[in-house]
C-alpha cells in the first residue's frame, strides 16, 4: 500500500497489511470447514485500545487449548493489532469507535496438487465499527433478556473458556429468541438449568449489596466481566461466582449484562418478568459500576450510545 490514506479499511493477513477486501482465505481452511480456530476482540475508547494485553493473553490461552501455534508472539500480535487500528482510525466518524479483532485458524492441510503457497495457520487482524446505533436503545430502555430452549454446550464437551470460531450453539439459540422478539437478548442456561451466558456477553444478578455471576467454568471469562467485577469490589460490593437459576433472576433487585461493545448495560426484564427499581431502567448498583467504568476508561460510553439513539439530546437515562 502507498503512504496515502485509503478510504478502504485495512487488515493484516499472514504478515502483510492490505485492504480488507483483498484478504483471501482458502476454502479448505479448517475454520471454514470445521470452525477450527479461535479469535478475540477488544474495542477502542476515544482512540485507545481497551486492555489489549488482557485480550491477547486470553487469545493465546485459547490457542493453547486448541493446540494451534500461530507462529508469532503475543507481543507481536499486540503490535499488529495496534498497527491495524492506527491504519484505520481516520475512517471513524464522529463519536465512533472500533472493534479490533484477531482471528486464527488451524489453516490448510496440504493436499496434493492444491498449488497453495501457504499451509498452516491463517491469521487475520481486523477493525470494524461498533454497532452503536443498533445497540443504543438498550441504554435507554434496558435489555430484554430471554432464555432459549437450547442449553449452552457443557464444559465436558467443549470448554466455553476458549473463544473459538464455533459459535453455532449460541447462534441457533439467538435465532430462536429473535423469532419471538427481535429486540431481545438471548442468555442461555447451562445443562444444569443455571444461568450461563449469551453470545459475547455475561450476566450479573444483584440482590441488595451483593452481586452474583455464573461460575467461570461454564462461561467465557469476559474481560469486560472481570473489569466490572474489579470495579464493583473497589466500590465495596461483594461479588460472588455462583450457580444461579431463573428464580434468582426473577427476584433480583437488578440484572445487568457485560460485553466488549456494551461494557455494562442494565437488563429491564428476564422472560418478561420486570427486574430493577420500578419506573427506572438503571438501578443504583448498575449505575454505580457504570459510572466507575466510565471513569476507569476515561470515556463516557453511555453518553456515546445515547448520542446515536437521539443526536439532539445529551440527556442520560439516569
Amino acid at each position: 500500500m502507498s503512504g496515502s490514506l485509503s478510504n478502504v479499511r485495512v487488515a493484516w493477513f499472514n504478515g502483510a497489511y492490505m485492504p480488507e477486501n483483498e484478504v483471501r482465505i482458502p476454502f479448505r481452511d479448517s475454520s471454514w470447514l470445521y470452525g477450527d480456530g479461535c479469535f478475540d476482540m477488544t474495542r477502542t475508547f476515544n482512540g485507545e485500545l481497551f486492555k489489549l494485553k488482557e485480550h491477547i493473553d486470553r487469545l493465546y490461552r485459547s490457542l493453547k487449548y486448541l493446540r494451534i501455534d500461530p507462529g508469532i508472539t503475543p507481543g507481536e500480535m499486540m503490535e499488529v493489532s495496534q498497527g491495524v487500528f492506527d491504519r484505520n482510525r481516520h475512517l471513524l466518524g464522529e463519536g465512533e469507535d472500533y472493534w479490533v479483532g484477531q482471528r486464527i485458524s488451524r489453516g490448510v492441510r496440504e493436499v496434493a496438487g492444491d498449488h497453495l503457497d501457504h499451509h498452516g495457520p491463517n491469521i487475520v487482524v481486523e477493525a470494524m465499527p461498533l454497532p452503536l446505533k443498533a445497540r443504543a436503545r438498550s441504554f435507554v430502555e434496558g435489555i430484554k433478556v430471554m432464555v432459549p430452549s437450547h442449553r449452552r454446550t457443557p464444559p465436558e464437551s467443549l470448554t466455553p473458556r476458549a473463544k473459538t470460531h464455533n459459535y453455532l450453539n449460541l447462534i441457533v439459540a439467538g435465532q430462536e429468541i429473535a423469532a419471538i422478539d427481535p429486540s431481545a437478548w438471548a442468555i442461555l442456561l447451562d445443562v444444569n438449568g443455571n444461568l450461563c451466558e449469551g453470545l459475547g456477553s455475561n450476566i450479573f444478578v444483584v440482590k441488595g449489596e451483593e452481586i452474583f455471576t455464573p461460575r467461570e467454568k461454564f462461561v467465557l471469562p469476559g474481560v469486560s466481566r472481570q473489569t466490572a467485577i474489579d470495579l464493583a469490589r473497589g466500590l465495596g460490593y461483594t461479588v460472588t461466582e455462583a450457580d444461579l437459576d431463573l428464580y434468582d433472576a426473577y427476584n433480583a433487585d437488578e440484572v445487568f449484562i457485560t460485553s466488549t461493545s456494551l461494557c455494562i448495560c442494565p437488563a429491564s426484564s428476564v422472560n418478561g418478568v420486570h427486574v430493577g427499581p420500578d419506573g427506572q431502567v438503571w438501578g443504583p448498583v448498575t449505575k454505580a459500576i457504570a459510572d466507575a467504568y466510565v471513569k476507569f476508561v476515561k470515556h463516557d460510553f453511555v453518553g456515546q450510545y445515547l448520542k446515536f439513539f437521539d443526536a439532539g439530546s445529551e440527556a442520560r437515562p439516569f
